[in-house]
This record gives C-alpha cells, sequence and structure tokens, in this order.
C-alpha cells in the first residue's frame, strides 16, 4: 500500500505563509489539501494524526466507517470533562443516552421554545444604547445561554451569568486546542475553581428539580425522570449540551452577523425580508417559514464558518481509506473547513454567496457540507439550532441597525470556529 503524504519542508513552508495571511491554522489545512490531496499525514513531536478532507473522507468516517472509528478517547481533555457525555460515548452507552434526550429536542417541540428565543435575545439587546460599539461574540454568548437554560432546562441564568462567567469561558478553554494534545503530562493550571464552579452548578440545578419533579418535557426533566440516569450520569449530559450547544450558537450567530456587516446589502435585503413578515411583532413558528434569505444567509455562514470545523475519532482497527493503510490507535481527523471550501465543490468557495442555498439553486452533492455531521450521529441539536439562529437574528435584523467596525477578523480554533478579536458593531434603534 501507498505511504500516506506527509507534508514536506516546501508544503510546510508554503502552509506557513498561509498561516500568516489568514492567521489561523486552518490556513495550513487548505495548502496540505492542494499540494498533497485528500489525505496526509500531520507528524509532530508528540502529535501524530491522519487528516482525511473531501465528500469520500467525510462518507468514511460518518458512514462507511464509522463503527470502526471511536469518538471515546481517553485522557484527552473533552472526554475529561464530559466523562460520560453523549458527545464522547459509543455504541450502546451513546444510543441509550441519546434515546433519553431526543425528545426534548424533536422537531414538535421547536415550537414551544420560540418565544423563549425572542425573550432572550430582547433582554441582551436592552443593553445596547444607541450609537455604542458593541463586541457580538460575548453578546451572542449571552443570549444564547440565556436560550439554551430556559428551554432545555427551564431554568433563567439571568441571575447567574455574571458569577459564572469566567467559568464557563475556563471550561471551554479548557477543551480547546492547545499544548494539551502534544503531551498528556503537560499540567493543566488554573482551570480547577472554575470547573468546580460549574459543577456546584449542575449538581445543585439537578437536586432542585429532583425536589419539585413533574411532568417532564424539558431535558433537564426528561434526565432526572430516567430511572437509568443517576446524578453523575445527568451531570454530563447537562454540562454537553450546555457547553457544546450555546458554543455553537454563539459561533454561528457571531459570523453570520460579521458576514452581515460585510455586506450591508445583503444585510438590507435581509432586514427587507423580515420587517415586511414580521413588522413590529415578536416572530411565530409559522413566520419562520416565510424568511428565505435568512435560510440561505444562515446555510451560508454555516458553510463558510462552520462551528465545529473538525471532526476527531480513534482507529479502533487497521482502516483502509482511498487505498491507504490507517494503523489502528491513529488518530483520524476530518476538516469540515476545508471540504466546506473545496472549488472541486463550490464556485467561488470562498466569497459569500447566500442564493447558493436558494430553492432554485444546484443542491450540494452529498457530504460536502457538514456544518451538524451527518450519518446516523448527527449533531442532536441540529433543528433546535437552526430555528434558534433564525428567531434571533430575525430579531435582531427587525429591531437594530448595524454597522460592522473595519477590524480584522481571523478564525480562532477555540472550542468551536470563532471570529477574532471579536465582532464589534455600531448599532442603533431600528
Amino acid at each position: 500500500m501507498p505511504i500516506i503524504p506527509t507534508p514536506t519542508g516546501l508544503a510546510g513552508l508554503h502552509a506557513l505563509r498561509q498561516m500568516w495571511r489568514e492567521r489561523s491554522v486552518l490556513g495550513a489545512l487548505t495548502v496540505f489539501n492542494r499540494e498533497l490531496g485528500n489525505i496526509f499525514r500531520l507528524s509532530l513531536p508528540g502529535f501524530d494524526a491522519v487528516m482525511l478532507v473531501g465528500a469520500e473522507a467525510a462518507r468514511f468516517v460518518l458512514v462507511s466507517g464509522r463503527n470502526d472509528l471511536r469518538w471515546r478517547m481517553e485522557g484527552d481533555p473533552v472526554t475529561m470533562l464530559l466523562r460520560h457525555g453523549v458527545l464522547v460515548e459509543d455504541g450502546d452507552s451513546h444510543d441509550q443516552i441519546r434515546r433519553s434526550m431526543n425528545p426534548a429536542l424533536h422537531k414538535q417541540m421547536l415550537q414551544t421554545y420560540i418565544e423563549s428565543m425572542w425573550r432572550g435575545t430582547d433582554q441582551v439587546m436592552a443593553r445596547w444604547h444607541d450609537g455604542a460599539v458593541v463586541d457580538m461574540l460575548p453578546e451572542m454568548r449571552r443570549i444564547a445561554l440565556l436560550v439554551l437554560l430556559d428551554t432545555l432546562f427551564k431554568v433563567d441564568f439571568t441571575p447567574d451569568m455574571d458569577r459564572l462567567w469566567r467559568a464557563i469561558l475556563k471550561t471551554l478553554s479548557y477543551i480547546s486546542p492547545g499544548l494539551w494534545m502534544f503531551s498528556s503530562c503537560i499540567p493543566r493550571l488554573g482551570y480547577a475553581d472554575g470547573l468546580r464552579q460549574m459543577d456546584d452548578y449542575l449538581y445543585q440545578m439537578i437536586r432542585l428539580r429532583r425536589a419539585r419533579i413533574g411532568e417532564p418535557t424539558d431535558l433537564l426533566g426528561l434526565l432526572v425522570s430516567d430511572p437509568n440516569m443517576d446524578d453523575n450520569l445527568i451531570r454530563d449530559q447537562l454540562l454537553t449540551m450546555l457547553i457544546a450547544g450555546h458554543d455553537t450558537s454563539t459561533a454561528l450567530l457571531s459570523w453570520t452577523l460579521y458576514l452581515l456587516g460585510k455586506h450591508p446589502d445583503i444585510m438590507q435585503q435581509a432586514q427587507a425580508e423580515v420587517r415586511t413578515i414580521l413588522g413590529d411583532q415578536p416572530p411565530t413558528f409559522d413566520q419562520l417559514r416565510s424568511l428565505p434569505l435568512l435560510d440561505q444567509i444562515i446555510d451560508e455562514s454555516l458553510r463558510l464558518y462552520p462551528p465545529i470545523h473538525l471532526g476527531s475519532r480513534r482507529a479502533a482497527q487497521d482502516l483502509d481509506f482511498s487505498g491507504y493503510q490507517i494503523p489502528s490507535g491513529t488518530r483520524v481527523m476530518y476538516s469540515i473547513y476545508v471540504t466546506h471550501r473545496m472549488p472541486e465543490y463550490w464556485d467561488a468557495p470562498d466569497e459569500f454567496r447566500p442564493r447558493r442555498f436558494a430553492p432554485a439553486a444546484p443542491k450540494p452533492a452529498p457530504y460536502t457540507y457538514l456544518p451538524f455531521g451527518g450519518g446516523p450521529r448527527n449533531c442532536i441539536g441540529a433543528a433546535y439550532a437552526q430555528v434558534e439562529a433564525k428567531v434571533i437574528l430575525a430579531r435582531i435584523l427587525q429591531r437594530r441597525i448595524l454597522t460592522l467596525s473595519p477590524r480584522r477578523v481571523h478564525a480562532y480554533m477555540g472550542a468551536t470556529l470563532e471570529p477574532r478579536p471579536g465582532v464589534f458593531m455600531t448599532t442603533h434603534t431600528a
């Protein structure tokens, strides 16, 4: 079998130049894909992984080879933090937990969440003074936290937002790429207090719900009423949803506002659509279907800047992909970000063109568009996230006029793909 390509000195130099231009490691992956193909090895001291790119790779990881690729990686901070959260479980354990959680995230439940979504948006927007420059990255995080805890946990996070803000950011930092990827021996200092605060908050939430258990409809109620779930296992699911659920929405909303700010003509079209359909009233579930341009804008934002931009697995046995052997135990990664920008699949792939998702436009080829993964383990909150983003963005566009400040923004690989240093916009009441 052929040897999996590894970047040479010349490819590495090209990658460094692209990283410098983009201020992101993602530029290096794009270069390696262009120069080495859709499979290549990333080999650094203490870190060795095989990177896969493209539709064939996504189908392999998500469908045809999924039973031989493990999500759970002992020793990784993600597994250490989430313990037995649904995101890091495999096999029957994953399937049982997911079945317990599914009812709260079913499409039939989404219409009951609409009011919480626009009310959380209104609550945060009330802090924005006319003419002020607002960083939308932390503001979208505030909205996402309020909405997630209200809809899925039936908890008002307002009194605890400021108290737990640093703990939440510390928890996200704990699982963001860093030196831990190269050696598990590197001490993880400065996280204990933040992680303890998060655990204390979640266990208190569980105790309070057990004391007033009623007919369960929200996620917390369903988990507490499940006889197979003890407090530790419930904590793991709550933390998984709290971290993964709010941080992905934060990134999606921030990037979308950034892209609209960069393209004020499209923002004006979106505002006209929203105001024509909604007038000055809050959005309803039925009205969301009448906002096609907003759908296209969200889809295109997810293509250019997918919050979960990279998938990571561990080969459970020797695997064959496209004629190359991947040994058992190898970390196997696939790049959603690079796949979303491959010229083989997308015309003008680096340009913001929402109309490419218009109903009359050709549908993306299978496994070329993966903002929520794919296959049997696609994102459990995909439908929720899409409705949430649409409600929040519609409400902002309905009630605010936004102008993007001329600051350079780059894609930062944290727990999700974030716009750094932020999305600074001047805001006025519409």
